[in-house]
Formats: structure tokens, C-alpha cells, sequence
């Protein structure tokens, strides 16, 4: 009989892990605490409308393709995609406009329109300099399933005894940048990445300047919205036979001497497995989250957590600036936005805002569209007087009156709102953090859990664990976490098929 799995959370980690799993032969049973699989990729009703409400960039498409591919299946038959032509639209204080292309000539023709041949020449520096940090780290870094300092140094043999400096983890992205450019808004822009790691620019190691020459490499968008993601992933899985269970709320993990044997439902109900997996973020499971049974992960500081943020789910008749689909309206002093979230832990008075123009709202007449609009705000959920009504609408109002100064009027014919005390009753224990801990520090990329926890047969993936945040590190974290348990129990099958054989021999 084959041994079996249960999955405990149906994030991106969660079903990649399942399908890997059931791929290997295994026995999978995937529980979901919500009605629906997809963790934060969800959409939400917005008057007649669903805005998709998650995750929006969608890089690194391969590791998908690879997954669907090796589950004997095509991508394209189960999530329909388009690639962008336009990656970003961005619009300053002061009013200039800067779009950056998947053609990288476009981007330097922009780039040269925008801020001048010089610049343009220190931008070539500074992308040579971002992917050659994509070149170094990801074979022992993106690639592997934990890495550690002496992965990298192996990579040195390897590559060159300049390639540990290339991966730049002693400076901070936002100097590593301004050593490279000049103007002002371009340093902004790329300060921005740091975000899609819930952290600020001015406290993440430069190595997370990879971000920008990952996404320079292609952005896709998903026909649908990101949901149809999970719901592809959940059709290939049930298609293996993974038996995906929804509103199955773990309370605990089962253990026995020291191993997880299962997971204990809120209705008592015992689901038994040979191991199982957690797609549930580390801060929440250091904060006790499903028991007292010790993975190895310690309570984070609340100072420690990367940030969340309000958003906004809109039905609107916009007026002014066209949008594309993705675009970023900047504060004009980012110094102060930072200090903001994280010394101060508010959201910004002056806040840099993203948009995400999802395409027209069929369901109403006159050009009405749908938008996914978010603003940075501090992981401080679970301080709910932090968050009254009179700060949440001055938060309101601060974004929409930015978006109408730099130019994007919205007419809203409908808005759902969405706070950090809402992050933190979807997502218990995280304070509303959305990316686990918030990178500082060179050694930050050691500090994310791998896929093997402290207790034998419990594993762990998810956008909290290595490699990262992101829907394809999610992914990778998914398939690092079922390729350790198909290892470790064809281990433990061959040395009882060994203990066997001896017994017999001898009796």
C-alpha cells in the first residue's frame, strides 16, 4: 500500500507539493481551512463584480510549465495566460511617466527619453550588475531546497573568486542602487522591490536586487485572474487523485515519538499520514498556531514581520491617466514612506500606491472597470485599536486623493476594503504579515526555514519558507517539500526492507 500525505493549507506551496506527491505515488489528502483552495490568490465580490485580490505578478513562468510538464499535462490546457508587453507603468510626484518593457530596447529607449543617455548608461550598468547577482545565486540559492553559506562559497570554486562579492548580501539594495544611479526616480523605482519581500530598501541585503532582473525576464498574467491559477492546480491534483478536503480546519498536528503522524481537525477528527506537510506561514506556527508540537520555529518579534497592507477591491469609471495592467503611483519622499511602516509602524502619510487595472467590469454599462489597489501598511492585525475606523478612512482617503493628484481618477461605483486585522483573521498569528519575516541583513536568506522541519515527517513550504515569497518560490517550495519526503521515505523504506531481510536470515 502506498504511504500517504496530508497537506495542510491550500496555498500555491500546498497544491504544487500535492501534485509532485501524488505524481510520486503517494497517497495525498490536501485540507483547507477556507471554502476554496489558493491561499492569498482569491478574488472578492465587488457589487456584481469579482476583483481579483492576491498576488498580481506572475515571473518565472518555467517553473510552472516544469510542474504541469512532469505531471504528464500542459500548462496552457489548464491555466490560460498572456505575457506583457508593457511590465510596469510608473508615475512620479511630479508628474513624469517612465514604462519599462519586456523588449529591453524599449525599456533604454524609455529610459533615454526619461533621464538621458548618461543615465541610461548607468542603467546597463546596474541591470548587468542585477543579473549577474540572478547568475551567481540561483543555482545554490533560488534553485536549492535550503541553502547556506557554504553553498555559495562552492559556488565561488565554481564560478570565480569574485562571485561571493557579486552576490552582494554586505550592502543594503538601496545603497547597492544609488551607487549605480543617479536620478532620483529611477532609484525609487528600483527601491520598490524590496516590497515584493516585505521589506524595506534601506534594510534589504543588495542580493534582493535579483528581483528586478527576474521580472526585466518576462510577466505573465493569468486569463481570469490569478484564482484560475489555483483552480488549475487543483484540477491537475484531483486529476491524480489528490482528495482535496475544503472547510477542514486544523487545530494541531498528530505526533507520535517525536513524528507527525497526522492532523487533528477542529471537529476532532484525526487524519492519519506517513508525513505532512504545513503550507502555513512560519510566523503563525511559531506563535503556536497548530499546537505546541516543536518544528524548530521560533516566535518572530512582531518587529520582525514584513508588512502587510490595505487594499482596496474597486469597481470604478476611471478618467485621466490610461492604465496598463500594472502600475505604481510614487510617493515624493520614499525615506519618509519606510520610516513610516517600520520605525513608526503606520501607513504612510504620503504613500506610494499600486494598481492593478484588471479590464472591464462586463457586468455594468459606460466603461466601468476593475481595480486591485494596494498601499503598504505595518503588520499590526492583531492590534486591532490600531486600526479604527477614523484611521481607515484617513488611509482611504490619502490613496485616493494621490491617485487623482498623479493624474487617475476613479468615479467607484463599489469598494471592498481590506486591512491588516482582516490579513490576520484570514491568515491567524501573522499580525496581517504577508511575507513571513522581513528580510535585513546579509544572513536574512539563512534565517527562512527549509523544507524539512525540526520533527521528523513534518515538512514545510509556503511563500514564509525558502525560497521566498512570490507565486513561483511559493511553487519551488512546494516541490522542495515533496521531493524530501519522497527521499526520506524511500530511506526509511529501504532500511526496513534491510532490518527485514536480516531478521529473517538470522531466525
Amino acid at each position: 500500500m502506498a504511504a500517504s500525505v496530508v497537506v495542510v493549507g491550500g496555498g500555491v506551496g500546498g497544491l504544487v507539493a500535492a501534485v509532485d506527491l501524488a505524481v510520486g505515488g503517494l497517497q495525498v489528502t490536501l485540507l483547507e481551512r477556507h471554502a476554496t483552495v489558493g491561499g492569498k490568490m482569491r478574488a472578492v465580490a465587488v457589487g456584481q463584480s469579482f476583483v481579483d485580490s492576491g498576488p498580481t505578478v506572475l515571473t518565472m513562468r518555467d517553473v510552472l510549465v516544469d510542474l504541469f510538464a512532469d505531471s504528464g499535462a500542459n500548462l496552457d490546457d489548464y491555466v490560460p495566460m498572456r505575457s506583457l508587453d508593457v511590465i510596469a507603468r510608473h508615475v512620479f510626484a511630479d508628474g513624469s511617466r517612465l514604462d519599462l518593457f519586456a523588449d529591453e530596447r524599449e525599456t533604454e529607449r524609455a529610459i533615454a527619453d526619461f533621464a538621458g543617455k548618461a543615465e541610461l548608461d548607468r542603467y546597463r550598468a546596474f541591470r548587468a550588475y542585477a543579473k549577474g547577482i540572478l547568475a551567481v545565486a540561483e543555482a545554490p540559492f533560488i534553485r536549492a531546497e535550503k541553502p547556506t553559506l557554504g553553498s555559495l562559497l562552492g559556488r565561488v570554486m565554481d564560478t570565480g573568486l569574485f562571485a561571493l562579492a557579486r552576490v552582494d548580501g554586505h550592502r543594503t539594495m538601496a545603497k547597492a542602487i544609488a551607487s549605480h544611479l543617479r536620478d532620483p526616480r529611477l532609484v525609487m523605482l528600483y527601491e520598490r522591490y524590496a516590497t515584493y519581500c516585505g521589506g524595506s530598501p534601506y534594510e534589504c541585503p543588495a542580493t534582493l536586487n535579483l528581483v528586478s532582473a527576474v521580472e526585466a525576464e518576462g510577466v505573465s498574467v493569468v486569463t481570469g485572474g490569478m484564482q484560475r491559477l489555483a483552480e488549475g492546480l487543483e484540477r491537475r491534483a484531483r486529476e491524480l487523485g489528490v482528495v482535496v478536503r475544503t472547510h477542514a480546519h486544523v487545530a494541531s498536528i498528530e505526533e507520535k515519538n517525536g513524528r507527525a503522524v497526522g492532523a487533528v481537525l477542529t471537529s476532532g477528527e484525526v487524519v492519519r499520514a506517513d508525513a505532512v506537510v504545513l503550507n502555513t506561514d512560519t510566523i503563525a506556527l511559531g506563535a503556536g498556531a497548530l499546537g505546541s508540537a516543536d518544528m524548530g520555529l521560533d516566535a518572530t518579534s512582531p518587529k520582525d514581520r514584513s508588512f502587510s497592507a490595505l487594499t482596496y477591491a474597486v469597481v470604478a469609471r476611471p478618467s485621466g491617466l490610461e492604465t496598463v495592467a500594472h502600475n505604481v503611483f510614487f510617493s515624493d519622499d520614499y525615506v519618509a514612506e519606510m520610516r513610516d511602516l517600520v520605525r513608526d509602524a503606520r501607513v504612510p502619510r504620503s504613500p506610494s500606491v499600486y494598481v492593478c487595472d484588471q479590464g472591464p467590469a462586463v457586468e455594468l454599462p459606460d466603461e466601468a472597470r476593475k481595480y486591485f489597489i494596494i498601499v503598504n501598511a505595518p503588520p499590526t492585525g492583531d492590534r486591532p485599536a490600531a486600526w479604527s475606523e477614523e484611521e481607515i478612512s484617513r488611509c482611504e482617503s490619502v490613496t485616493f486623493e494621490t491617485l487623482s493628484r498623479l493624474g487617475l481618477r476613479l468615479a467607484r461605483e463599489a469598494t471592498v476594503t481590506t486591512t491588516p486585522v482582516d490579513f490576520e483573521r484570514l491568515f491567524p498569528r501573522t499580525g496581517g504579515a504577508l511575507y513571513g519575516r522581513r528580510p535585513t541583513g546579509p544572513l536574512s536568506f539563512f534565517q527562512r526555514s527549509g523544507a524539512r522541519s525540526a520533527m521528523r515527517g513534518l515538512y514545510l513550504a509556503g511563500g514564509s519558507v525558502h525560497p521566498g515569497p512570490g507565486v513561483p518560490m511559493a511553487a519551488r517550495s512546494g516541490r522542495f517539500a515533496a521531493r524530501a519526503i519522497l527521499a526520506d521515505l524511500a530511506s526509511i523504506d529501504r532500511s526496513s526492507r534491510v532490518a527485514i531481510s536480516g531478521s529473517t536470515s538470522t531466525g
